[in-house]
């Protein structure tokens, strides 16, 4: 399995010159097996970059999910350009209690007002299907499970399982305990906390929403994003072997996105990284 990084950045692309070596493009993964039909996750704008590497491609069809439908995740859409191909299938998964309530929540940005271009006009052929927490779905070739996470209105995680290779991702979320609770603080995880340990017990990789610093955390808990020394608690926890630091601040420059990436670096037994635009990592499997 390979897993590349098309966006990394949180709330709102951010380019330009200080943030040219770690990437201004908002959240946009692409996850690959084999000769499989692509997985992708997220469609910020990266996915613009993607989309043309996309249709140059043989295949003809892939899987877009989606965490939640706040902006910085929806940008790339509207610009995603296997959806204006035709004979491309594009099966899209959202947030939602029924197919008609995925498709109508993406119909709100393509209505002609906010686009140009209207979700009934798409010239491929793009299909909306509801996910929910808990209910397991087969994603082409991929097996991919959703959790509920913590953020305002809503988000879902996603654990990813091809040819034994394990891989979760978890954004957009805040810590699922307060502060001096939990595994961070030594002491047995509530409920909630064990949840999404179990959820991610043995995974190969995990890319988790670290945007803040624990003191920026501790400022804007309400705000639904979480802090590096929480994701390694919870990692260290489901014995995972190794973290992946995403969803970066916009305010973060490269400089401090190359500390963030000193001060990781040498921390054992979990290999802790940051996640890089342009970056593909292979996970290995059959």
């Amino acid at each position: 399995m390979q897993l590349t990084f098309w966006g990394v950045r949180g709330s709102i692309p951010t380019p330009g010159a200080d943030t040219r070596a770690w990437g201004g493009n908002s959240s946009c993964l692409e996850v690959r097996h084999a000769d499989w039909p692509p997985l992708v996750l997220d469609c910020g704008t990266g996915a613009r970059g993607l989309g043309f590497k996309l249709v140059a491609e043989h295949h003809r069809e892939l899987d877009l999910l989606f965490t939640h439908l706040h902006m910085d995740h929806v940008f790339g859409f509207p610009f995603f350009v296997p959806i204006y191909t035709p004979g491309y299938q594009v099966r899209v998964g959202v947030p939602a209690f029924s197919d008609d309530e995925a498709r109508e929540k993406l119909a709100r940005y393509l209505n002609g007002v906010y686009h140009p271009t209207r979700i009934r006009e798409l010239p491929a052929e793009v299909r909306f299907r509801a996910l929910r927490s808990g209910r397991t779905i087969q994603a082409g070739r991929f097996v991919v499970e959703p959790i509920s996470l913590t953020h305002p209105g809503g988000s879902l995680g996603y654990r990813i399982e091809a040819a034994g290779v394990r891989v979760g991702y978890i954004t957009d979320t805040a810590p699922f305990v307060p502060p001096g609770e939990g595994v961070m603080a030594g002491k047995a995880p509530p409920r909630a906390e064990q949840r999404i340990i179990d959820f991610l017990r043995g995974c190969d990789l995990v890319v988790y929403d670290t945007m803040y610093t624990r003191a920026e955390y501790l400022e804007k808990m309400t705000w639904g994003h979480s802090y590096p020394e929480y994701a390694v608690s919870l990692c260290e926890a489901a014995a995972v072997q190794h973290l992946v630091l995403f969803h970066h601040l916009p305010d973060a420059t490269d400089a401090d996105l190359d500390e963030r990436q000193e001060q990781w670096a040498r921390h054992t037994p979990l290999r802790v990284t940051l996640a890089r635009e342009g970056d593909t990592l292979d996970l290995g499997g059959q």
